[in-house]
């Protein structure tokens, strides 16, 4: 349930009704808004008498929330969410572009890679010091070594950087040195990892898991709106399917549902999405076409000799003609999503 609070009233108001809620035997959550002070009705297991809250002072109604995510709804929050990731406003009326290499590699080849990044039109830099990899034999990251070469591309290249966190030890340090701290997708599940990144107050960047519903997505982002970090983000970037043409099964679908339903923004990964860099590019713009706030793409200067994912990583010069689309397809974007 979500008490909609009348405009006038007082902060004294808003602490009673929480009080009135917490006697009930709930958790209130209030619910940042421009339009309206709202108060969200959380840990209840079915529908919650209003009789006790609509007599209160300053209470203008209670609303019924029908979806088991409730921060994360615009039943709850009707203004979209605009997250600022240092300088750069995701969920704006501009989609941003990150790319980079999906490793970090030596700093000297990795600078090179931000440099380039940056002149393509990029806003901000991807590149994961840990790889949680299918096979043991493959590399797996620099690991903590290589946040020295992240934090020197945020200080000599100028762009914020968004990097993988796989365990909660790596979350104090990485926080550090990034910008915005990445959920995989293989960790979308890991609850240790995401109730210890919910207390942290920066961005998050959550991937939909592999095998993910979209309800279990949107919960895992309620994980992390609840305990109080509102700056989430939320990636498409495919999940796992039979085809054998594709890395994985792009789901383009669930971004125009995902913006009718959550105020939060949600970008796209087309490189994981298809897994082949001849085709980034046309999924690029079908990301954006659908209503996709931004795009994370891995690219390189010399794309074969990447260290991981060679095979679906872009050059610079697709990059260039992503960053055009980009400012092409600028014009979808004034269209209502039901149109």
């Amino acid at each position: 349930m979500l008490v909609i609070m009348q405009q006038d009233s007082t902060v004294e108001q808003c602490a009673k009704v929480e009080d009135v809620i917490r006697e009930m035997g709930y958790e209130p959550l209030p619910v940042p808004g421009e339009s309206r002070t709202a108060i969200c009705v959380t840990g209840n297991k079915g529908p919650v008498d209003p009789s006790h809250l609509q007599r209160l002072a300053g209470v203008r109604e209670c609303v019924s929330v029908t979806r088991p995510y409730k921060l994360v709804s615009r039943e709850v929050k009707l203004e979209s969410t605009v997250v600022d990731v240092s300088g750069v406003e995701i969920g704006g009326s501009d989609p941003v572009l990150i790319a980079g290499p999906c490793s970090v590699e030596t700093p000297e080849i990795t600078l090179a890679i931000a440099d380039a990044v940056k002149r393509a039109g990029g806003q901000l830099f991807r590149a994961g010091a840990f790889k949680p990899r299918t096979s043991p034999y493959s590399f797996q990251g620099f690991g903590y070594e290589a946040l020295d070469t992240l934090a020197a591309v945020r200080e000599q290249v100028g762009l914020p950087v968004v990097s993988e966190v796989v365990d909660t030890d790596a979350v104090g340090p990485m926080s550090e040195v990034v910008d915005m701290l990445q959920i995989g997708s293989r960790n979308m599940h890991n609850f240790a990892l995401i109730k210890k990144l919910s207390m942290v107050r920066m961005p998050i960047l959550l991937k939909r898991g592999l095998s993910a519903s979209l309800e279990e997505w949107m919960l895992v982002a309620e994980y992390l709106l609840s305990a109080g970090n509102h700056q989430v983000i939320l990636c498409e970037r495919g999940i796992r399917g039979l085809a054998g043409h594709a890395r994985n099964i792009f789901d383009l679908n669930v971004v125009p549902l995902v913006r009718s339903i959550s105020h939060l923004p949600i970008i796209a990964d087309p490189s994981h999405g298809v897994g082949d860099r001849s085709r980034v590019r046309a999924m690029s713009r079908a990301a954006l076409a659908c209503g996709a706030q931004g795009l994370l793409v891995e690219a390189h200067t010399t794309p074969d000799s990447a260290f991981t994912d060679a095979a679906q990583t872009i050059d610079m010069d697709s990059l260039s003609g992503i960053h055009r689309d980009m400012k092409n397809l600028k014009g979808l974007e004034n269209l209502s999503l039901d149109q």
